[in-house]
């Protein structure tokens, strides 16, 4: 006879969903003031005055597009309260879509024909630096008051134990009478009274129980995990099927079709201008590097490239031909006696990467990426791939002549094993983060870190 003694349920912190509506609705009002207060500076500009002028149309327009936009792209969604940088994205590609529209309307309407452009101007470049303003200091607050309290996560532990970050709430399954059996309402009950607040539920248990555990899961009507230790070897990143079997997806190339050409449109909108207005540069360092020393004008040397291929790299020469390092086991040093007197400026200033533009402009690389390794460069006394076996995955894009690593000052040589790893971790940062918008962020940051302490 099955057992119908309900067990005084341990305490679930209550569902969040009352205070993720509240900061939905904090951030559209937030966006709402942004473009209303962004106008009412451009009036404040052209009139001197706070006023509801005719300017304003443009307001009555523009927010129902944006907030119905913003709504179905995700600026109001549980990813854009935990990525600030999501929601900011997000939005503002909402905003400028509802701007878009209006232009398109007014063009045939007539709508700003006798309204002073500057209000419009102001409304629409300030109504952006407000959104973000607003959103920062929202993630602020959210930061200090919730916390990670924007969702209410339960670990349920099935005979197992593992380490679980204090703002989890844990329930142990035997001393909660649980157990994963599809056969007993009883204990379906029991365990809905459980986790029926709960927002997502993560089951950790023995091997043989997962299949129980996952039949029973789909049923709760909550997002449910079963955690696999298994899969940690081989860093599966999804599920997928091949008749009729499941599969784990253990790699995905980082950039869909389109992002892949909207990426090479930037490189070239950026390396053929610049190979054009650097052209002066370039002869230049080349006739200072001949008169210098005896040797050709470039140094070419085969570095890692996008899918592990090896590709050769074009440099301006800043060392003495007869003691290059073509494998490039050896990293220069400050005082390196195989510098050359105009290739210690050329290295400290960085104009001895210019020629990379040249890979740029045949597909070899691209501006924004990971920076290329030579096979023989060292950490210590290691190979690069012997310090962690996930430098391979940095080349699932194409090497960059800047990156995220460089920016954050990562560069130069690498003596110890950590001088790698911080690098490393920078570029699987940037690969699973990538857009064009930190492709020109990244590209703008290099300015300051073109002379580097490191640089030599």
């Amino acid at each position: 006879m099955q057992d119908f003694t309900v067990l005084p349920r341990q305490a679930v912190p209550a569902r969040r969903e009352d205070i993720r509506f509240l900061l939905y609705a904090s951030l559209l009002v937030l966006d709402v003031l942004a473009v209303v207060g962004a106008f009412e500076l451009g009036l404040l500009v052209r009139y001197g005055t706070f006023y509801w002028y005719s300017a304003m149309d443009v307001v009555v327009v523009t927010l129902p597009i944006y907030i119905l936009a913003a709504a179905n792209n995700g600026a109001y969604s549980i990813e854009a309260l935990h990525r600030t940088r999501v929601g900011i994205l997000r939005s503002a590609s909402a905003l400028a879509f509802a701007f878009a529209s209006f232009l398109f309307i007014s063009y045939y309407f007539h709508l700003l024909r006798f309204e002073p452009r500057s209000v419009t101007s102001i409304g629409m470049m300030g109504s952006f630096v407000l959104l973000i303003v607003l959103r920062l200091l929202l993630a602020c607050v959210i930061k200090f008051t919730v916390g990670h309290q924007l969702t209410a996560d339960v670990i349920l532990m099935d005979d197992v134990s593992i380490t679980v970050p204090p703002h989890y709430h844990v329930i142990d399954m035997t001393k909660a009478d649980l157990h994963p059996n599809i056969q007993d309402p009883m204990m379906l009950d029991r365990l809905a009274r459980h986790i029926r607040r709960a927002d997502r539920v993560i089951v950790a248990c023995r091997p043989e129980k997962k299949r129980e555990w996952a039949m029973l899961l789909k049923g709760v009507g909550i997002h449910g995990e079963i955690i696999s230790n298994e899969f940690d070897e081989v860093g599966a990143i999804g599920i997928g099927a091949f008749d009729g079997h499941s599969t784990l997806i253990v790699a995905a190339g980082p950039l869909s079709t389109r992002n892949r050409i909207i990426k090479r449109c930037f490189d070239l909108a950026f390396a053929i201008p610049a190979l054009l207005v650097l052209l002066p540069i370039f002869v230049l360092t080349a006739l200072v590097i001949k008169c210098d020393s005896r040797g050709p004008i470039f140094f070419r040397q085969q570095r890692v490239g996008r899918g592990n291929a090896l590709f050769e790299v074009f440099k301006f020469r800043s060392m003495r031909v007869e003691q290059s390092d073509a494998s490039g086991t050896v990293s220069a040093s400050r005082d390196d006696v195989r510098i050359t007197r105009v290739g210690r400026v050329i290295r400290a200033t960085s104009i001895d990467e210019l020629p990379q533009l040249l890979n740029v402009l045949f597909g070899s690389m691209s501006i924004v990426g990971p920076r290329p390794h030579a096979l023989g460069s060292l950490a210590g006394q290691q190979l690069f791939w012997e310090v962690d076996e996930r430098y391979w995955h940095r080349h699932a894009l194409k090497p960059g002549i800047t990156g995220l690593a460089q920016v954050r000052g990562f560069r130069g040589a690498t003596h110890e094993r950590s001088d790698l790893t911080r690098r490393l971790q920078a570029d699987l940062e940037y690969i699973i983060g990538w857009s064009v918008l930190r492709d020109f962020a990244i590209l703008i940051s290099t300015v300051r870190v073109v002379v580097h302490r490191n640089a030599f």
